[in-house]
Parts: C-alpha cells; sequence; structure tokens
C-alpha cells in the first residue's frame, strides 16, 4: 500500500482533530511491533517540544509502545536533533519526536528515528501504516515506561565536545528560540563556549511556540538585532532542526547563504569531504559561487529526507534547504538548528557575518497558483517555461513544479536583474491560471 498517513517528515496535523491519542498509540504499537520480531525487549525514546498537545501525545505514543512489548525512555522537551544522538549514545532500538516543527500550537506531528539515527525509508512507513490498518496483535508481555533522566545533559555534552575549540567570548548574540524545544539547550550552549547571550521566544506556556518569533519570522530577529547592537542573530524553529541568520546590519541571512558559508570554509581548509547536496529551492546564486570555487553541487527534491539521502549515497557530509535546514553529517544525521549556528560561526572565525558574503543572492520570484488539475496545468506551460529557462541560461533560472500537497502549481525565477525576474515570472502564471 502507497503511503496515506506519512509525509515528507512524519504524520502531521491539527491536535486532538486528525493527531488524536489513539492514532499515536497505534502509531507507536505499530512500530513497535516490528521491532519486537527481532529485538525480545526494544527500547524507544519518545521526546516533544512545547505544545500543549505533547504531553497527551507523548502518554499515548508510550501506551503504544509499552503495550506492543517495549520499554519506553521519556527524554522530555529537546530538540529533534537530540533523537538520533540520543538513539546512538544509548543504543535504543528506535526514537519517536512528537513536534509539527514551525507549525502553529494547534499543530502537531510524529516522526520516528531507526537505531542507525537516520529518519525510516518510505518502505517502513508503509509498512507501519499497513500494521495500523490491519490492527494490534493479542500479547501478554507489556513493556515499561521511565524518565530517561539527563538528556538535556548529554545533547549539551555532544555540542560542547563537537564545538570544544569555538571561542565566543566578546560575542554579542541573539537568539530566537521561536518559545520552543531550543529554549533552554540553546543559550546554554553558546553561553558555555563565552558568548554574551540575549534571549528572545524564550518562555514557552505551551500556546505560543512560533506565534511571531523564531525563523519564520526572522525579521523581528533582524530587527532586534540591531536595535540591542549585537553581533549576530539566530532564529530557529519550534523543533529545533532548522536556523536562519541576522547580521549586525539587520540583513537576513537564510540557508542558502549558510551552507556557502560553510562549504567554502571547509573547501579552504581540505574538510569538504566531496560536495554539497541543496534542493531545487536552492537560490542560483549559490550554485555560481559553488562553481567559482570549483566545490561539487548535487541538487534533489524538496525536503531535507532526500538532502540526507543523496548526503549517504555519496558519501558527503554537508547539505540542506533554502529553509535552514542544514546537515552536517559529521555530528548528526538531521537537521540541527543549533549546531549549524555554531558551524557557521566556526566558518567565520573572527570575521562578521556582514563583512563576509559567501555568495551573491539573485532576484528570485516565487507564485503559488490555485489549480484545479496540477497536471493539466502543468502541461500547459511546460514549453513556455522550457523556453524561459533557456533564455536565462547561465544567468538564472525558472522552476515550475505541482506542489505535492495542495492543488497549486508554483512558478519560480531567478534573474540577475528584479525586472527581469518579475517580467518572466508573471509570464509564466498567466498561462498557469490560464490553464486552471
Amino acid at each position: 500500500m502507497a503511503r496515506e498517513l506519512f509525509g515528507t517528515d512524519g504524520v502531521r496535523g491539527v491536535a486532538g482533530e486528525y493527531l488524536t491519542a489513539e492514532l499515536a498509540l497505534g502509531l507507536a504499537r505499530a512500530a513497535t511491533e516490528r521491532l519486537v520480531e527481532s529485538t525480545e525487549r526494544p527500547r524507544v525514546l519518545v521526546i516533544r517540544d512545547t505544545r500543549e498537545s505533547g504531553e497527551m501525545l507523548e502518554a499515548a505514543l508510550a501506551a503504544g509502545v509499552s503495550a506492543a512489548g517495549g520499554d519506553v525512555l521519556l527524554g522530555g522537551v529537546l530538540p529533534t536533533p537530540a533523537a538520533p544522538l540520543l538513539v546512538g549514545e544509548h543504543g535504543l532500538d528506535l526514537a519517536i519526536v512528537v513536534s509539527a516543527s514551525h507549525n502553529p500550537y494547534r499543530d502537531n506531528g510524529i516522526k520516528f528515528f531507526g537505531a542507525d539515527g537516520f529518519k525510516l525509508s518510505d518502505a517502513v512507513e508503509e509498512d507501519i501504516e499497513r500494521r495500523l490498518v490491519a490492527g494490534a496483535r493479542r500479547g501478554t508481555r507489556i513493556g515499561r515506561v521511565r524518565q530517561l533522566h539527563g538528556t538535556e545533559d548529554d545533547y549539551l555534552r555532544a555540542l560542547h565536545v563537537r564545538y570544544d575549540a569555538l571561542r565566543l567570548t566578546g560575542r554579542k548574540v541573539l537568539l530566537d528560540c521561536a518559545n520552543g524545544a531550543t529554549h533552554r539547550v540553546g543559550p546554554e550552549i553558546f553561553r558555555r563556549l563565552g558568548a554574551d547571550v540575549t534571549v528572545i521566544g524564550g518562555e514557552p506556556d505551551g500556546r505560543n511556540i512560533n506565534e511571531g518569533v523564531g525563523s519564520t519570522h526572522v525579521d523581528i530577529l533582524a530587527a532586534a538585532v540591531v536595535e540591542g547592537g549585537h553581533d549576530i542573530g539566530f532564529a530557529f524553529d519550534g523543533d529545533g532542526d532548522r536556523v536562519l541568520a541576522a547580521d549586525a546590519a539587520g540583513r537576513v541571512i537564510d540557508g542558502d547563504e549558510l551552507i556557502a558559508l560553510v562549504a567554502l570554509h571547509r573547501h579552504r581548509s581540505g574538510r569538504l569531504d566531496g560536495g554539497v547536496a541543496v534542493t531545487v529551492m536552492t537560490n542560483y546564486g549559490f550554485h555560481r559561487a559553488m562553481a567559482d570555487a570549483g566545490v561539487e553541487v548535487c541538487t534533489t527534491a524538496v525536503g531535507d529526507r532526500y538532502v540526507l539521502e543523496a548526503l549517504r549515497e555519496r558519501g558527503w557530509t554537508l547539505g540542506g534547504e533554502q529553509s535552514g535546514h542544514i546537515i552536517d553529517m559529521g555530528f548528526v544525521a538531521s537537521g540541527d538548528g543549533i549546531a549549524s549556528a555554531l558551524l557557521a560561526l566556526e566558518a567565520l572565525g573572527d570575521r562578521d557575518l556582514a563583512d563576509s558574503p559567501a555568495m551573491t543572492r539573485l532576484p528570485q520570484r516565487l507564485v503559488n497558483v490555485a489549480v484545479a488539475d496540477r497536471d493539466a496545468a502543468m502541461a500547459a506551460v511546460a514549453e513556455a517555461a522550457a523556453e524561459e529557462g533557456a533564455g536565462l541560461d547561465g544567468r538564472g533560472r525558472v522552476l515550475v513544479r505541482p506542489s505535492g500537497t495542495e492543488q497549486l502549481v508554483r512558478v519560480m525565477v531567478e534573474a540577475p536583474e528584479v525586472d527581469e525576474c518579475e517580467a518572466v515570472c508573471r509570464r509564466l502564471v498567466a498561462l498557469v491560471r490560464a490553464a486552471a
């Protein structure tokens, strides 16, 4: 059967309506049933972000795991990347993260990491859905539910060991923790490394996660950096697996530029390990910067799981998305906003981000066009998109693609000048609308 519940980042929906306690219990039970076929008493970690529904879903997941014969270790509120790190450190069989990332508090989600620290494959997620539909097996083996103490310290220790040589003394750093999972560990590691830290979005109440703060509201961070005279600022999302930045002048730095900064630093020092994996949404200016430096680039579909697949296939270590998911395989096989911020500071050294642009961004225009039939709209615009793209060859690009989740066609154009970018986009959007 094809996956129906799982998207590109787990199962997500409105808590209590779509993502119910019953669904959470069933998913956890089905995932654990797979494990008990090869492991007598699997151990499963559950962590969450700060949403008010997290406790309900955590309890339901724990019930599902223990009902299938697994032992549950509750890790509390932690960023998503702590899950694969803790799986490796404690030799666990599975980790479940309760979070809806950058979504509003009413939404929540469930995603799984395997014993190898990677997100589950499409095939495994399909098997979990199949088992969920088939219903629970009868059994007498019941697992236990316990707190896993010291998880914050474990995660902070891993960060500190990796970035022990990074000296941030004298750096005035502003952190926007989105009232989410990074609100304790983010400021703490920066302080341990010597930074003068100011925090916004650091007082979660269960409902204010991502509300006017975090990486989806990076303009707030940018203004606060300038107003407070900070050297640099970083904004995380609700579950802490992505980061965006702002320099001292208030210029927003997205994932493309952060990845470019790190890639060029590693390339110059001979530590890049091949090339860099990015998605089709990555700005053309990134590709020009990498080409000028002689760095190989692999382009994937949108989604950090596809970036991760490309890195694994090629044996590379660095990749990510414009949205701020940055993967450093040398640390953890997941986007990690806190680690990525430290990675950028490591690449900067004594320089200021405002004085060290790693790439020149091309003007970009993205329009989402509502359509009745995505396939028909794509067919209608295909020839024109190819012609417009050929006209920008070597100077920019055109990307027209259907949404994977909505009846939308996304039209993106990048060109050297704003006027040309707008004109090309306008022509293509008109064609899509005419076919809609």
